[in-house]
This record gives structure tokens, C-alpha cells and sequence, in this order.
């Protein structure tokens, strides 16, 4: 009998010992950006994305999809005018947007898993993303796999998400408020796992629920202090590991708040 499937969106139900954490204070969600003719404009995108190119993305899917979501509406009015820049900016909590960069590069090495070897015109599959933040790659992830599920763990962020998304109706993602580091275990496994929070190493959970031919893209501790872009794939040998570049990501912590 197949599995229900959460629609959207989904709060999880917090262990006891995240219901008894400290909560932080919400973030209202904010009303949508207005566009502008300046930020609304396909040519303010396609400069981004030829910037992205110029940079070394060279995934068409992700450049496609990259060119296809309006940065502008997850960010604050006063910021509109940085949407498209490759900068990092606030959206509350001591959160950010990643750069246009970032999230281009590591949903590239994403749809770079074992299972779409030599499918260069196939989405991914089923796709788990720690840490929704304000939405903006969980849409941008939406344009290149069949299916995205989302966890936030604080709860003002995933509200601003789902205002965020609301605009955009999309059947196939799905917001969830809940402990990332547990992953989401009715939903696996996944043929992606992209974390925008990094800890001391990628938790077991997540790979528990990764498919054979899947991979992880995530930040982790590296043995100089700072992090690391991890990726690692299954296969039917077992877990192979790369270490990348050094980046820079909120700690991952567990529990609600």
C-alpha cells in the first residue's frame, strides 16, 4: 500500500525534549514583494544567471531554474535592489538567503549523483533540503526534482516560507517544521539531501534515508575549525566521500524553536 504523503504544508510533532526548549521570538511573515519593472525584468535575471555561467555553473538545469525564480520576493523590501547581486542577505533570526552562487553550486553537485549518471536532461528525484530559511532554493530545487520536502526548525522562518511560497503554488514541495537532524524518515529514501546548516558530521539519519545511487550536499565541520562542503554518495559498494571547498554556514542544531 503506498505511503500517504504530507501535502503542503506539514508541521512535525516535536520530541519532548524540543518541546520544552526555549522558543525564540517569530518573525512575522511579511507581506510579498511588490515587483518592480526593474526586478520583475527577465533581462535582471539573465544577467544573474550569465554571471552564474562566468562563474563555473554549467549545469543547464540549474541554470534554467536559477533564471526561472524571482530571488526578489523572498527578501526584505528594503533589499530589493540586492536580490540579484551574488550576496548573501538577513532574513531574520540570524538566518540568511545563501548567494545566487552558493545555492547555484550546490544544487549542481547535487543533480550530480550517482543516479543521473549519464541522464543530463532528467530531474532529480525526491529531494530532502535541511533548513528552509525564507523558501528561495526550495523553489529553485522544485525546477529540477519531482518532489522537494523541506524542514525548518525555526518557527518564524518556516512561516515566512510558506508566505513566501504561497505566490508560487507548488504542488510538489512541501514545508515542515521540524527537527532537521532527524531528517524526515516517511518521505525517504531520497535521491538528494542538501543541508543549509552545518555540524561536527553529516547525521546518520540523513544517511539512512538517502536511496542507493543518491548524495548529500552539505557543509561540515573541517579538522581546521571551519567548514567544508561535503559530498557524499551511496552506491551499492557503499558511501563515498568528498571533501570540497571551505564555506560558511549557520551551525546545525537540533529541536524547534
Amino acid at each position: 500500500m503506498a505511503t500517504q504523503r504530507p501535502s503542503f504544508p506539514v508541521r512535525l510533532t516535536p520530541t519532548a525534549s524540543a518541546a520544552t526548549r526555549g522558543r525564540m521570538p517569530a518573525v512575522p511573515a511579511k507581506p510579498l514583494v511588490h515587483s518592480t519593472p526593474s526586478m520583475a525584468s527577465d533581462a535582471v535575471r539573465a544577467r544573474m544567471v550569465q554571471r552564474l555561467a562566468a562563474q563555473g555553473i554549467s549545469d543547464p538545469r540549474v541554470l534554467r531554474a536559477m533564471g526561472a525564480v524571482e530571488r526578489h520576493r523572498f527578501v526584505d523590501s528594503a533589499l530589493v535592489n540586492q536580490a540579484y547581486e551574488d550576496t548573501s542577505l538577513p532574513i531574520g533570526l540570524g538566518q540568511t538567503i545563501s548567494k545566487p552562487n552558493v545555492v547555484a553550486r550546490m544544487i549542481e553537485l547535487l543533480m550530480g549523483a550517482p543516479a543521473l549518471s549519464g541522464k543530463p536532461q532528467d530531474k532529480l528525484g525526491r529531494v530532502l533540503e535541511i533548513g528552509t530559511g525564507c523558501g528561495y532554493q526550495a523553489a529553485v530545487l522544485n525546477h529540477v526534482a519531482t518532489e522537494v520536502y523541506s524542514i525548518e526548525r525555526l518557527r518564524g522562518l518556516h512561516e515566512r516560507a510558506r508566505a513566501n511560497l504561497r505566490h508560487f503554488r507548488l504542488a510538489t514541495v512541501h514545508l515542515m517544521l521540524g527537527d532537521g537532524m532527524v531528517g524526515y524518515a516517511k518521505g525517504a529514501p531520497y535521491a538528494g539531501i542538501i543541508a543549509a546548516a552545518g555540524g561536527e558530521a553529516v547525521p546518520e539519519a540523513w544517511i539512512a534515508q538517502l536511496a542507493v545511487g543518491g548524495r548529500i550536499v552539505a557543509p561540515t565541520q573541517s579538522a581546521s575549525g571551519g567548514q567544508a562542503l561535503v559530498v557524499i554518495d551511496k552506491t551499492s559498494r557503499g558511501l563515498e566521500r568528498l571533501i570540497l571547498e571551505a564555506v560558511h554556514f549557520v551551525p546545525l542544531k537540533s529541536g524547534i524553536a
